[in-house]
């Protein structure tokens, strides 16, 4: 088994393409149970941003390698008035074997991991999610067998979301589409460093017709018009996001074998419709099991146990 002891996931881009292939060929194992991991390790929750799938899948990602696991609610802690991230980090880095972080800024999580020698996962942050990621790699690869040469398009805010999913694409060979309305596309610098890592092998498209970003993709994946934070502009980003809603007409453009991917929690009949939600291409319900499968091999290489 790879070992990515010691090493901290805060970007996609902190993976080459052979560690993402690593990661996934364990998740697979474990989720088989062809392959047993255990370790007596201890891993810290500390979130900032209210979370069910992360936090659920972490913890029992842990408890069934054997490990524990402290959920350092921010309310209940000194972060919560105020600590420094710097102090925390030095103080967790003495009890906890590795710890996932679901906060707001990236810079909060890129000082905690500067601070502390163990092993610092990027749980969520407002400028990345990859260990969704991870998840959806996972799942398309069930789906397809393989990942190299497959479309996969992301229509709505280009977000975190976006930005894991167009570093995870290149990274494994895979064509990514990001369709988004004008002023809320993903941030140039990701666009940049998914085409550098992409290279000359596969396409990285950013566009705001949603109709030409759907046109023979394998996998059709959104998320919330209004990420956490944002919640006071939902109401009037509807009518700019309409046209991305992903609907039985923007999936008949689709490839007619494609699946439809959601990170969750959905708003229905927003950005996606019960209809497809709901529907035989959807595949929303593997992809948030696979959080647990994927999750559990990143601890297990990060810890490095076997």
């Amino acid at each position: 088994m790879m070992s990515l002891k010691g090493r901290d996931l805060l970007s996609m881009a902190d993976l080459t393409s052979d560690e993402v292939r690593a990661i996934l060929s364990l998740a697979a194992e474990l989720k088989a149970g062809t392959t047993i991991v255990r370790c007596e390790k201890v891993l810290g929750l500390l979130f900032q941003k209210a979370s069910t799938r992360t936090r659920v899948s972490f913890s029992v990602a842990m408890y069934q390698l054997g490990g524990q696991v402290l959920d350092l609610n921010a309310s209940l802690t000194q972060v919560g008035r105020g600590e420094p991230t710097i102090d925390t980090a030095r103080v967790l880095d003495r009890y906890l074997d590795v710890v996932a972080i679901r906060t707001f800024a990236q810079a909060e999580i890129e000082t905690f991991a500067s601070y502390a020698k163990i092993p610092v996962i990027n749980a969520l942050t407002d400028w990345e999610h990859p260990c969704q990621v991870l998840a959806d790699l996972q799942t398309i690869q069930e789906e397809f067998g393989g990942l190299e040469g497959l479309t996969l398009t992301y229509v709505g805010d280009g977000n975190n979301m976006a930005h894991s999913l167009m570093l995870g694409c290149a990274l494994v060979g895979m064509n990514v589409r990001v369709a988004s309305p004008e002023g809320f596309m993903p941030h140039p610098d990701i666009v940049a460093k998914a085409k550098h890592l992409a290279g000359d092998r596969t396409e990285v498209l950013v566009t705001q017709d949603a109709k030409l970003a759907a046109k023979g993709a394998h996998a059709v994946y959104t998320d919330v018009w209004a990420s956490m934070g944002q919640e006071d502009e939902a109401e009037s980003r509807v009518p700019l996001f309409q046209p991305f809603q992903v609907n039985e007409e923007l999936m008949s453009l689709a490839d007619p074998e494609a699946i439809v991917l959601h990170c969750l929690p959905a708003h229905r009949e927003e950005e996606i419709t019960n209809a497809v939600l709901e529907g035989p291409q959807s595949r929303v319900w593997d992809e948030a099991e696979n959080r647990l499968h994927a999750q559990k091999a990143l601890l297990a290489m990060l810890l490095g146990v076997s």
